[in-house]
């Protein structure tokens, strides 16, 4: 009789450390970073990783609802780069109708991303992997190739500002992006009709949901977040680029597998994503205060990746 309890036990000791694997790997990491250096764990150095990981944090969300949905949405850091052209753009216009433009062009592009998918049956690699040749193209022809100065008076706050002079607002944006976005996929139909449609989207078109239209509008989600994200950067260099966010797609897609959503979609959370997110930004800060060398950090960055997308494969198979 004991040997069973202890066999429950050790079964139940399993299932939670199945079900919060990420948050233990976060905490060992956390744990891990309190030896490899002592400046790890000082607020100053916190509160800067909280500041680095929230822009590819806003994107990683809205990136969270396509894969949810079983796609995947590679146009998400041009997507930034074109939104903080058009801030830098309207430098001379009051702040407010440079965020509002950044949030519609990205949502815009974004809806047409899941228009040519839905509509054509295209798969979304494709899709998105030509939008974003295409917004590099148009980005860089509109500024000719040279980053444009400055953003509206009265918005640097937004990328360069601290709550109480301590707290970076780009961290507070990013909270608040996760709690609605948490709500929405929680207790609103959308939530419910994005997790349906990627666990079978013909199952769901037969139950009578709009998997094109709720498809279409998940890509603008994830438009309007990369927007989002956009006039962030804008307003924390001052400048828009074409070129700023490269290879951002790649690390907000790493923070979703990483954080147990699964890429062939109906399973995941932005908990989850938000904790990837973390053991990113935390492993590139260890990294850089253990002065490991950039191109060795891609080498870690791209095992752990590919160690995710495994791990996700072996458990499915159980």
């Amino acid at each position: 009789m004991q040997w069973g309890d202890g066999m429950t036990k050790q079964n139940a000791m399993l299932q939670l450390l199945s079900k919060y694997k990420v948050v233990f790997a976060l905490l060992l990491l956390i744990i891990a970073g309190s030896f490899i250096s002592p400046f790890f764990l000082t607020t100053n150095n916190l509160l800067n990783v909280l500041r680095q990981v929230s822009i590819v944090g806003i994107i990683s969300v809205g990136m969270t609802f396509v894969v949810l949905t079983g796609g995947i949405d590679l146009s998400v850091g041009p997507i930034l780069a074109f939104a903080s052209i058009f801030v830098a753009l309207l430098s001379g216009a009051p702040g407010f109708v440079a965020v509002i433009v950044a949030l519609v062009v990205g949502f815009l592009v974004g809806s047409f991303n899941g228009l040519i998918v839905t509509r054509f049956s295209v798969h979304p690699f494709i899709v998105t992997l030509g939008m974003m040749s295409v917004l590099r193209g148009v980005g860089l022809t509109i500024t000719r190739g040279s980053p444009v100065l400055g953003t509206p008076p009265g918005i640097s706050w937004i990328g360069q500002g601290r709550l109480f002079d301590v707290f970076p607002v780009q961290a507070l944006i990013l909270i608040i992006v996760t709690i609605v976005a948490y709500i929405i996929l929680k207790y609103t139909p959308l939530g419910r009709y994005t997790y349906a449609i990627g666990g079978n989207a013909e199952a769901s078109m037969l139950s009578g949901i709009s998997v094109k239209g709720y498809t279409t509008l998940v890509y603008g989600i994830s438009g309007l977040l990369a927007g989002l994200a956009g006039v962030l950067m804008a307003t924390q260099l001052n400048i828009g680029a074409a070129t700023i966010g490269d290879s951002m797609e790649l690390d907000a897609i790493a923070a979703v597998v990483i954080g147990g959503t699964s890429l062939k979609g109906g399973v995941g959370s932005v908990g989850g994503t938000i904790i990837g997110v973390l053991i990113i930004g935390i492993l590139s800060n260890l990294m850089n205060l253990a002065n490991v060398p950039g191109y060795s950090q891609n080498i870690v960055k791209g095992a752990i990746i590919v160690g995710a997308a495994v791990l996700q494969v072996v458990q499915n198979r159980k």
